[in-house]
Parts: C-alpha cells; sequence; structure tokens
C-alpha cells in the first residue's frame, strides 16, 4: 500500500493564553491517502480549523510527527515548507482571501507569479474558464459576489495543480444555491485532479459527499 500523502502521528498543540496553556489539539493520529475525501467535522472550538492548518503545515505541532508526501515537517524551517507546499497544496478558506486590489485573474495568478512560473495569467485565464468566470477575469473581488469570489478561490487553489486541497468551510459564507454550485464545483475538480482533499465543514451537504467523515471534540478525534 502507498505510503499517504498526509500522515499526523501523536500529534498535539498547545497554544499560549492569558489564563496560561491551552490544549488545541490532543494526540491525535490520521492518515490520508491520495485522491481520497475526508471531511472534519464539530463544534465550534473544537479544534477543526487547527488540525487543518496542521495537516498542510500551516501551523506548527507542539509534539508528534507529520508528514506530507513523506517528508516529516515537524521542525522544518518556513522557507523549506513553503518549498514543499508550493504547487502541492491549495488552500480555500471561507472568506476567499482574495487580495482587493488585484483583479480576479491576478489573484488566480498570484500562486504561480510566486513559483516564477511562465505565463501566469494565462494559466489563470484557463482555471478562470474552467470555474465559469473568465468573463469577470478584469474584476475587482469588491464587484464580484460572494459566490464569485469562491469561484476565484478555487480557481486560485486549483491553477497549480496541487496534490493536496485544504478546505476550511468553504461554503460557509454563502447562500444555499451558491452552497450546492461550489460543491459540485470542488468535487468536479478534485476528481479531475484525483487530488486528496481535506475539508472542515458544518454542512452535511458537504461532508456527506466525502470518502469519510470524521468527528473531532475538544481536540480529540471521536
Amino acid at each position: 500500500m502507498r505510503e499517504p500523502v498526509i500522515s499526523l502521528q501523536n500529534v498535539s498543540l498547545t497554544l499560549k493564553g492569558n489564563a496560561g496553556n491551552v490544549n488545541i489539539i490532543k494526540n491525535v493520529s490520521l492518515d490520508l491517502h491520495e485522491g481520497e475525501s475526508i471531511g472534519l467535522i464539530g463544534p465550534s472550538g473544537s479544534g477543526k480549523s487547527s488540525l487543518l492548518m496542521l495537516a498542510g503545515g500551516l501551523e506548527q505541532a507542539t509534539s508528534g510527527k507529520i508528514k506530507i508526501f513523506g517528508q516529516v515537517i515537524t521542525g522544518m524551517s518556513e522557507d523549506n515548507l513553503s518549498k514543499l507546499r508550493r504547487g502541492n497544496v491549495g488552500v480555500v478558506f471561507q472568506s476567499f482571501h482574495l487580495i482587493q486590489t488585484l483583479t480576479a485573474s491576478e489573484n488566480v495568478a498570484t500562486p504561480l507569479e510566486i513559483s516564477s512560473s511562465k505565463n501566469p495569467i494565462k494559466h489563470a485565464m484557463v482555471a478562470l474558464d474552467r470555474v465559469g468566470l473568465s468573463h469577470r477575469a478584469d474584476h475587482y473581488p469588491s464587484q464580484l459576489s460572494g459566490g464569485e469570489q469562491q469561484r476565484v478561490a478555487l480557481a486560485r487553489a486549483y491553477v497549480s495543480n496541487p496534490q493536496i486541497l485544504l478546505a476550511d468551510e468553504p461554503t460557509g459564507n454563502l447562500d444555499e444555491e451558491n452552497t450546492k454550485a461550489i460543491i459540485d464545483l470542488l468535487f468536479e475538480l478534485k476528481n479531475e485532479h484525483n487530488t486528496t482533499l481535506f475539508l472542515v465543514t458544518h454542512s452535511n451537504a458537504l461532508s456527506t459527499r466525502c470518502d469519510r467523515v470524521i468527528k473531532i471534540r475538544d481536540g480529540k478525534l471521536l
């Protein structure tokens, strides 16, 4: 059997708070395999987003071991982590995180420009066309609806053909109609690219589309 794309082994995360240390993630072990989709659900404050960030190397674990593509990232420098994530890990957030001073095409092209890829705007336009927004390429985020902004965010996440996509409440700010459209698009893109999809959600419509659903409460997997 192939090695997991992401592997967490006895991982904990403790942060310093005003009243002392707060244990956010408690001794979690989890493997994510190539091409599968995993939905992470749990109440607010249960550690869902923190676990997602740990899995993608966007947060450093306090203890335990995390591997991405077989490489131990625990204690890895931010520069090396950035190199590992670049082109390999895409991220979609609930609040879109688009750069307000850039057009839709420029937002999508940003990760390609960071990695010095050739013809970033050309590839961005292909990605925007795939999510049905090529006609909005020159519009700024403030000129786009919430559903359109999330489509731009999806195009940006997928423009580098990442092997892993992390999605933190990707439909949390959308109405019912846009939620359905984004869910359909998310899984279409996942299947087209054979992406390993790890997502946090409160949406039953989204979690039931996943191969696996994992529950977390008080920093522990149930």
